[in-house]
């Protein structure tokens, strides 16, 4: 789900009195959408919780969002987690760029997903 309809969302749960929490990593977007409370995390775009696997990172993000949750006294409350994704913060300079010399390897973990996702469904 994207980020603006996450956001309208909650707005709406809240309208109806359902207390929520925003998890993202779009922060100006989801700011300008007037979440109620929103937790921050610097990392790639579909990562809000972490990275794969690691359930670590995960569970305190988890656990950051939960106390947002709780502690948060007004609308519109923003934390950052002072989580990274890595220690270089390369990924920011390389995420979602397509060049001359990537563009091959792309496709071909595209079609691969692809694939993979085509054999749930049968």
């Amino acid at each position: 789900m994207c980020h603006q309809t996450v956001s309208l969302v909650a707005r709406a749960l809240e309208e109806a009195g359902i207390p929520t929490i925003v998890v993202g990593s779009a922060k100006d977007i989801v700011e300008y959408c007037g979440v109620p409370r929103y937790l921050f995390t610097d990392f790639p775009l579909g990562n809000p919780c972490g990275k794969p696997y690691d359930r670590e990172s995960q569970r305190t993000v988890m656990d950051s969002a939960l106390g947002v949750l709780a502690t948060a006294s007004q609308p519109g409350t923003t934390v950052e987690t002072d989580l990274v994704w890595d220690d270089s913060g390369a990924w920011k300079d390389a995420y979602m760029r397509v060049s001359d010399e990537n563009r091959e390897s792309l496709r071909a973990a595209g079609e691969a997903r692809r694939a993979e996702r085509a054999s749930w469904h049968r």
